[in-house]
């Protein structure tokens, strides 16, 4: 706003009669290059591979030992732990599960980009009194 009042001061009393002859000058707008970016959602599909999974086998397997670990040795210490760990392996090398590939899919937001060019601001080059002054301002 006082860029404004400045010029406008400026060009008036620079245009009165008895200053006229010592101003010669041009305005220049000056623009700048702005990138918007619009998001969207695609969904992407990989083939990814997958190792087999034998936990839940192994556990099985541990748990159904350590009750027969316990109930077959009642007078033994640790039956029930040793027929844990004995069914845990067990239950592993048996295990059914097997690795591969699966296909997954993820949604990711991607960019559509959109340049623009728009006004940024004007400049006053003038000269007075053989001294060159610039001044910066917004239309």
């Amino acid at each position: 706003m006082y860029s404004k009042i400045i010029v406008v001061g400026m060009v008036v009393l620079f245009a009165t009669s008895a200053n006229a002859d010592m101003i010669t000058g041009n305005t220049q707008d000056h623009y700048k290059m702005v990138i918007t970016q619009k998001p969207y959602n695609v969904e992407v599909c990989r083939q990814v591979t997958t190792s087999g999974d034998k936990t839940g086998d192994t556990l099985k397997g541990a748990i159904i030992g350590g009750i027969i670990g316990n109930n077959v040795t009642k007078n033994v210490d640790n039956g029930g732990a040793v027929g844990a760990l004995l069914g845990g392996m067990f239950g592993h090398s048996n295990s059914k599960a097997t690795g591969g590939t699966k296909t997954q899919c993820n949604v990711e937001t991607r960019y559509q980009e959109e340049t623009q060019e728009i006004y940024s601001h004007s400049t006053i080059t003038f000269d007075l009194n053989g001294r060159q002054h610039t001044l910066r301002f917004a239309k």
